[in-house]
C-alpha cells in the first residue's frame, strides 16, 4: 500500500505546478494534503478514481486538510474535538479495516514563538487522540508537523535552537508523542542519513542549496512498525515549499 503525505502550500497553486501530473505518476493508494487553503467549492477540479474528504479551515486561504482515497474508508472523522483547533481544519482520520490514517497540520509556533502555548495545548490534546485510536487498532499519523526533531534534521541546527520548529518545547513534545508508542518511520529505516529535508525556504535559494528541514513524518504505533517496507522523501517533486513524502506498507 502507498501512502503519501504532501504540504501543497495551497493546493490551488500546486495544481498549476504539476499536482495532477504528480498524483497520475505515482498513483498512491491514498494521498493526504496539509495547507489547502481552499474550500472544496472554491476549485472545479476532480480526481477520477477517489475519494474525497476536505477538512476546511473556516477562515478563506488558510490552514486545511483533504484525504484522496481509492478504498473507501469504514469511518472518517474530522478534528480533534477542540473548537478553536477545528476551525483551523488540522485534522482528518480515516479508518481501514488494519489500522486508523490521521493526517495532521500542526500550528507554527510562529516567529518570536508566539503561538507557543496554543501549539502545546494541541500536542498534548493530540497525543490523546492518537493514544484512545490505538486503543483500537494500529495508527499511521502523517504531515506537516512543523518540527524538526534533532539535529540531523535541519541544516543549521546551531543557529535556529530555540526558533520555531526547533525551539526546545516543541521537540520535547515530539519526543513525547514518539514516547507514548508511536515510530518515526524515516529514521527507523534511515537513522544517520543527513540532508535528507522535506522544506526550504523560499528565500536564499535554500532549496538549490538544500538548505532545508525535515518537518514531515510518517509516523506508525510501534504494534505497526514490522508492516513498514520504505520511508521516502521525495525531495525532487516541486510545486510547494515541502516535498511530499511516501510510506510503503505491507498491508
Amino acid at each position: 500500500m502507498k501512502l503519501i503525505s504532501w504540504n501543497v502550500n495551497g493546493l490551488r497553486a500546486c495544481m498549476t505546478k504539476g499536482f495532477a501530473e504528480f498524483l497520475a505518476a505515482e498513483d498512491p493508494d491514498v494521498i493526504c494534503l496539509q495547507e489547502t487553503k481552499m474550500q472544496r467549492e472554491q476549485a472545479e477540479f476532480d480526481f477520477p478514481g477517489y475519494h474525497e474528504y476536505w477538512n476546511s479551515a473556516e477562515k478563506k486561504g488558510y490552514s486545511g486538510t483533504a484525504v484522496f482515497t481509492k478504498q473507501e474508508p469504514l469511518s472518517v472523522s474530522y478534528g480533534i474535538g477542540v473548537e478553536e483547533v477545528d476551525a483551523e481544519g488540522r485534522v482528518i482520520c480515516a479508518e481501514y479495516p488494519a489500522f486508523y490514517l490521521v493526517t495532521v497540520y500542526t500550528p507554527n509556533a510562529q516567529r518570536e514563538l508566539v503561538r507557543i502555548d496554543f501549539r502545546m495545548a494541541f500536542e498534548d490534546t493530540f497525543r490523546a487522540y492518537l493514544g484512545k485510536l490505538r486503543e483500537k487498532k494500529p495508527v499511521v499519523v502523517c504531515g506537516d508537523m512543523n518540527v524538526a526533531h534533532k539535529p540531523i534534521d535541519l541544516k543549521n541546527a546551531k543557529a535556529n535552537i530555540g526558533n520555531a520548529g526547533f525551539s526546545y518545547e516543541e521537540r520535547g513534545k515530539f519526543s513525547e508523542l514518539l514516547a507514548s508508542g508511536f515510530v518515526d518511520t524515516f529514521r527507523m529505516l534511515y537513522p544517520d542519513k543527513e540532508g535528507a529535508y522535506s522544506w526550504w525556504s523560499y528565500m536564499f535559494k535554500s532549496r538549490e542549496k538544500n538548505t532545508g528541514w525535515r518537518i514531515d513524518y510518517f509516523l506508525v504505533s510501534e504494534d505497526f512498525k514490522d508492516k513498514v517496507q520504505d520511508s521516502l522523501i521525495l525531495s525532487d517533486v516541486m510545486g510547494s515549499d515541502h516535498c511530499p513524502v511516501e510510506l510503503l506498507l505491507e498491508v
